[in-house]
């Protein structure tokens, strides 16, 4: 009876460590600037890349120094939508942001809140004028204009075949002049991937 016993919980452990640890699930920290592409759809580090590329490119034509030579100062930029038109989910949240850090870190444009940021700052403000100290309280009607808007969209096209499919993404940016609707700069950044399943031939 005692080993009967004995047997059925070595044999219920046995089971409770097998399910336990049959997950197979491993955590590794790695470095955020690392590459990783396991799916090949949009990531981290495409993102980053094609803001960096993008806004280098159009920080280095001719719209930059055209607008110094004539006002006289750094113009005031501001990063608008971009459209995620691919099939998959973009968070163009981050995006923005890196083309945002890229344009403020660049050292060469200065750079205005978008219409979300404002609003926050504009209800801070307000509150202020309330509760604030006369000294310490910021006034109303002293924000900066932004000169341009940068503005764009996301694109993909991906091609199915047995095991293997590409995938082809295309970002195309604008800057606008708030003021004529001109369009000062246009830009585009292609990325191609092919992704292969194991067991292909390719």
């Amino acid at each position: 009876m005692k080993r009967t016993i004995l047997v059925l919980v070595l044999s219920f452990s046995t089971l409770l460590l097998a399910g336990c640890g049959g997950s197979g699930k491993t955590v590794t920290r790695v470095e955020p600037d690392r590459a990783i592409d396991l799916s090949g759809d949009w990531n981290d580090t495409d993102s980053r890349l094609v803001a960096e590329e993008m806004i280098k490119d159009a920080l280095n034509r001719p719209w930059l120094s055209n607008f110094q030579t004539a006002k006289q100062k750094e113009p005031n930029v501001i990063v608008g939508t971009v459209k995620n038109r691919t099939s998959e989910h973009i968070a163009t949240t981050a995006f923005i942001k890196n083309l945002e850090r890229e344009l403020l870190n660049s050292g060469r444009v200065s750079f205005v809140a978008n219409k979300e940021e404002r609003q926050e700052i504009r209800d801070e403000r307000s509150d202020q004028q309330e509760f604030s100290t006369a000294e310490s309280m910021k006034r109303f009607q002293q924000e900066t204009g932004a000169d341009f808007m940068l503005r764009g969209d996301i694109t993909s096209i991906i091609d199915k075949e047995g095991g293997e499919s590409v995938k082809f993404y295309q970002v195309n940016l604008e800057l606008v002049n708030i003021e004529t609707n001109q369009k000062v700069w246009i830009g585009e950044k292609k990325i191609k991937k092919l992704v292969s399943q194991s067991g292909s031939k390719f």
